[in-house]
C-alpha cells in the first residue's frame, strides 16, 4: 500500500499525589495514521488507540478528583427563582455530542429562571451550536491543547473568577475538569450532581447523559423552595431558524432526484469500535434501496470525506455543523451509529435511528419524537427495517 505516513503524539499527565509542585510526569506517545482515502479502517484504529489513551486519563483524573466539591446549599425555602440573575453552566469538553447532551440543561434554565443569563464554560464548538439561544452571555472555552496554549489555558481558568455568580451547575458529575471549575468559580449556589441514589430509583431514563443533570438540578432545587415542575425533559434543540431550514431544503433539493418524494438520510461513519464495516453496511444500504425505491436516500459525509458505502448514495459534505442540521431537519428519517452526528440530528428534530453495538444505549439513545435507538448486535437484519418501517410510517402521520 502507498501512503504517506504521518506522526502524531499525545501526552498523557499524571500528577504525584505525593507533592502539591514538583515530580509530576507526563509520557509522550506517538502513534501514525496513513492518509490513504480508500482504507476507511485507518481512521478507525487511530481513533480506537486514542480512545484508550483518553480513557487512561479520565480515569488517573477522576479518582484524584472524585471527591472535589460537595453541592453548596443554603436552608430551604431561600432562594427567589425570579431573583437569579447568573447562571454558570460548566461542560469543558470538545465533543460534538457532549456539548449537544448539555441543551436539555440549558433549556431547563433558562425557563425556571426567567431573569437570568447564562454563562458557558465549555467546548469549541458551543458558540455555534448555541448560536439561536437566548440569554446565552458569555461562552468561555478552554483550549483544545493546553501544553501548547498555556498561557491562553491559565487565563481561561481565570476567567472564572471575574464574575459572581448565583448558581453554578457542573453538568457530568463524573467529569474531572467539570468539578474542579465548578470547585474554582464564585457562586453562591454550587450543583455538583452527587444525588445518584436518591434518583435512580425515581426515574427509568435517570441513566440518560442528557437528562441525569435536568433531574438532578430539578431535585436540588426543590429542597431550595421552586416546585418541581414533573415534565418532560427537554429534548436535544439547535434551535435552527426559519431562515437556516429553508437553505437547508435548497441544499437537500440539489442532492435529489424525485423532489416530490420523502428522503432518508444515512451517516456510515463512527469513531473507533462504534463503526460498523463496509460488509455491514454494503448490505444494508442494497437492502435499503430494494426496500425503499419511492424514497430519496443521501449520505452525509463526516469531517474526515469517507464513506462506508463507498459513496454510492448522492452525498452532501460540510464543516458547518448548523448547516448540516438544516439538511438532515429536512428529511423524513436519520440512520447511523451512535456518534456525534447521531445527537446532531436528534437536535435537529429528524426522527432519528441510532444504531448501538458497544456503548450503552440507555445513557446516549435520542429520545426526540419518533426516535428510537436499536441495539443492533441483539436484532437481525429484519428486525431492523421493521423499526424503520415503523419510524417512516409514524412520522408520516
Amino acid at each position: 500500500m502507498s501512503a504517506e505516513r504521518k506522526e502524531f503524539r499525545c501526552c498523557l499527565f499524571v500528577p504525584n499525589k505525593m507533592s502539591s509542585f514538583g515530580t509530576d510526569k507526563s509520557y509522550n506517545i506517538s502513534f501514525f495514521k496513513y492518509n490513504n482515502s480508500t482504507n476507511n479502517q485507518e481512521f478507525t484504529n487511530m481513533s480506537t488507540f486514542k480512545k484508550k489513551i483518553n480513557n487512561v486519563r479520565r480515569n488517573i483524573l477522576y479518582a484524584l478528583t472524585k471527591n472535589v466539591g460537595v453541592s453548596k446549599q443554603k436552608d430551604a425555602n431561600l432562594l427567589d427563582k425570579d431573583k437569579v440573575k447568573r447562571v454558570l453552566i460548566l461542560r469543558p469538553n470538545h465533543r460534538l455530542g457532549n456539548q449537544l447532551l448539555m441543551t436539555p440543561l440549558v433549556q431547563e434554565v433558562l425557563e425556571t429562571f426567567p431573569n437570568c443569563k447564562i454563562d458557558l464554560f465549555a467546548g469549541k464548538v458551543s458558540p455555534i451550536l448555541f448560536k439561536n439561544y437566548e440569554r446565552i452571555d458569555r461562552i468561555i472555552r478552554l483550549p483544545r491543547k493546553p501544553f501548547k496554549e498555556l498561557y491562553k489555558y491559565i487565563k481561561t481558568w481565570l476567567t472564572l473568577r471575574r464574575r459572581r455568580y448565583d448558581i453554578a451547575i457542573n453538568v457530568a458529575k463524573d467529569s474531572s475538569s467539570g468539578r474542579l471549575s465548578t470547585k474554582f468559580a464564585r457562586a453562591t449556589y454550587k450543583f455538583y450532581g452527587e444525588e445518584d441514589a436518591i434518583l435512580k430509583p425515581l426515574h427509568a431514563d435517570y441513566i440518560h447523559i442528557a437528562k441525569s443533570p435536568v433531574y438532578s438540578l430539578r431535585y436540588t432545587l426543590s429542597r431550595l423552595g421552586i416546585e418541581n415542575a414533573n415534565k418532560e425533559v427537554p429534548c436535544l434543540n439547535l434551535k435552527l431558524s426559519a431562515a437556516e431550514l429553508a437553505e437547508g431544503k435548497k441544499k437537500l433539493e440539489s442532492l435529489i432526484e424525485n423532489k416530490e418524494e420523502r428522503t432518508i438520510c444515512l451517516y456510515t461513519f463512527a469513531t473507533g469500535e462504534k463503526c460498523y464495516s463496509e460488509s455491514w453496511w454494503s448490505e444494508f444500504y442494497e437492502r435499503l434501496k430494494s426496500k425503499y425505491s419511492n424514497f430519496n436516500i443521501i449520505e452525509i459525509l463526516p469531517v474526515e470525506n469517507v464513506s462506508m458505502i463507498a459513496f454510492k448514495a448522492p452525498s452532501f459534505y460540510s464543516k458547518d455543523i448548523r448547516e448540516m442540521g438544516a439538511v438532515m431537519a429536512n428529511t423524513a428519517v436519520w440512520i447511523g451509529a451512535d456518534c456525534g452526528i447521531m445527537h446532531l440530528a436528534s437536535a435537529s428534530n429528524v426522527p432519528t435511528l441510532g444504531f448501538f453495538s458497544v456503548t450503552n444505549a440507555v445513557s446516549y439513545f435520542p429520545y426526540n419524537k419518533h426516535s428510537k435507538a436499536l441495539t443492533t448486535t441483539e436484532l437481525t437484519m429484519d428486525d431492523i427495517f421493521n423499526e424503520i418501517d415503523k419510524v417512516l410510517l409514524a412520522s408520516q402521520a
